[in-house]
């Protein structure tokens, strides 16, 4: 066998290794808490687990508990084995709650469909995990609270005006640099040619 094939084979199988030891890539994101009346709200809600834990069952509910002045604890969406809406639900919510999670239920968020003002206050996501092992099983809860403030506008991005401002200035530079360039080739093009056709040249 070959140098070169011995070679081939050799980064074939340290690329085989290093797939086996790819592990799933989970990053606890906090959930945004402003949103504008008319739009879509994602109501972010991450829960990582270990590898040997992905096999876990999963439930999740979520619960809309008003505002402070306004308390009143409601189940408005739940995952239990599929996503779905609870059947005593008021009629407020049903068909405006969305199910966005992944596959492997690291993240289990929701999303609120044309959001009005009425959906300010408090969000929970509470995440149960059972585990079943050789000998015990085990259950652990996490709860994820979300303030959520309802705007009737959205407000301006600074950072991006700015950059759009900067984007035309140096449009505008750059075609004027581009026509000076020009007009001085072409005044140059056209003094070579006339010393060109000058006898005393």
């Amino acid at each position: 066998m070959s140098t070169d094939m011995r070679l081939v084979l050799h980064l074939l199988l340290l690329f085989i290794l290093a797939v086996q030891e790819v592990r799933l890539v989970c990053v606890d994101v906090a959930s945004d808490t402003d949103a504008t009346v008319g739009s879509a709200m994602k109501l972010t809600c991450i829960y990582c687990m270990k590898r040997e834990e992905i096999s876990a069952e999963t439930k999740v509910d979520w619960f809309y508990t008003g505002s402070a002045s306004d308390y009143r604890r409601m189940l408005i969406y739940q995952y239990n084995r599929e996503p779905q809406e609870p059947k005593n639900t008021e009629m407020y919510w049903k068909g405006r709650l969305m199910w966005i999670g992944s596959k492997d239920l690291q993240d289990i968020s929701i999303s609120i469909k044309n959001v009005t003002a009425n959906d300010s206050g408090t969000y929970e996501c509470e995440v149960s995990r059972f585990f079943a092992f050789d000998s015990f099983k085990h259950s652990t809860t996490k709860t994820i609270t979300i303030e959520l403030k309802v705007k009737m506008q959205g407000s301006v991005d600074t950072t991006a005006l700015y950059s759009e401002i900067m984007m035309y200035v140096l449009l505008v530079f750059l075609t004027f640099w581009l026509l000076v360039e020009m007009i001085y080739c072409y005044r140059k093009i056209s003094k070579s040619e006339e010393l060109a056709q000058d006898p005393a040249y």
